[in-house]
C-alpha cells in the first residue's frame, strides 16, 4: 500500500505521515529531506543554492549521511533546499529514489507512507490513498517559530512569515511538479486541528483503504 502526502512547509504533513507508518508499521520516506541534503551539501561547500550545477551534481551523489546532520533541519537549509528543488534535473536525480522507495519498502514493509510536495501528483501518481495537509501561512509560521524557540533558536515571527509565503510561491510557481493537491486528494486543514484530529481523520481513510 502506497500513501502520499503532500502540503506546503510547517503544515503538519511529516509529524501525521511519521504518526501513519508507525500505527500501520509502514515504511515512511520524508521525501523533503532529500531536497534539504542537496541544499545542505552545497551550503557546507559555500556554494549558493543557485547553482544549478553543483545541484545537479550533489543529487546524482547524494551524500546520505546529511540525512542525519542537526543542520539539515535549520532554516537556511529549508531555504536552500526550495531552491534546488525548483531545478528540473535535481528532480529527475531524486524520483527514482523515491518511486524505489514507495514500489519497495524497506525491511519488507506492507506499505509505505511518503510525504513531500509533489507525491501525489508526480512521485507516486497511483498511490492507494492521497492526503494534501495545508494551513494558513501565518499559523504555519507561528508553528516554525514555536518550533526554533524550543530548539533554543532566536526566531522573528515576521521574517519566519515571509520564508513561508517566499517558499509557497517558489513551490507553488515552478515549472516542474508544482506544490498542488492531486484531483483525488483528501484535503486536511489543519489550521485549527490539533495533530490528534488529523490523525484520527488520516488514519480512518487508511483504514478504508485496507
Amino acid at each position: 500500500m502506497i500513501i502520499a502526502i503532500d502540503g506546503p512547509a510547517a503544515a503538519g504533513k511529516g509529524t501525521l505521515a511519521r504518526r501513519i507508518a508507525k500505527e500501520f508499521d509502514f515504511a515512511y520516506l520524508d521525501t523533503g529531506a532529500l531536497y534539504r541534503a542537496v541544499g545542505l551539501s552545497l551550503l557546507k561547500q559555500g556554494i549558493a543554492p543557485t547553482d544549478e550545477a553543483a545541484a545537479e551534481a550533489a543529487s546524482a551523489a547524494l551524500d546520505m549521511a546529511l540525512m542525519d546532520d542537526p543542520a539539515l533541519r535549520a532554516e537556511a537549509t529549508g531555504s536552500a533546499a526550495s531552491q534546488v528543488a525548483a531545478m528540473p534535473k535535481v528532480r529527475a536525480n531524486l524520483l527514482d529514489f523515491q518511486k524505489n522507495f514507495a514500489l519497495n519498502p524497506p525491511d519488507g514493509a506492507p506499505g509505505a507512507v511518503l510525504d513531500g510536495r509533489d507525491i501525489g501528483t508526480v512521485v507516486c501518481p497511483d498511490a492507494d490513498l492521497k492526503l494534501f495537509v495545508t494551513a494558513s501561512a501565518e499559523v504555519r509560521a507561528e508553528r516554525r517559530l514555536k518550533e526554533m524557540q524550543e530548539r533554543g533558536i532566536a526566531a522573528d515571527f515576521d521574517a519566519i512569515l515571509a520564508d513561508v509565503k517566499a517558499r509557497d510561491e517558489r513551490d507553488m510557481g515552478r515549472k516542474d511538479a508544482p506544490l498542488k493537491p492531486a484531483e483525488d486528494a483528501h484535503l486536511l486543514d489543519t489550521s485549527n486541528l490539533d495533530i490528534d484530529a488529523v490523525f484520527l481523520r488520516a488514519a480512518a481513510f487508511v483504514k478504508e483503504r485496507l
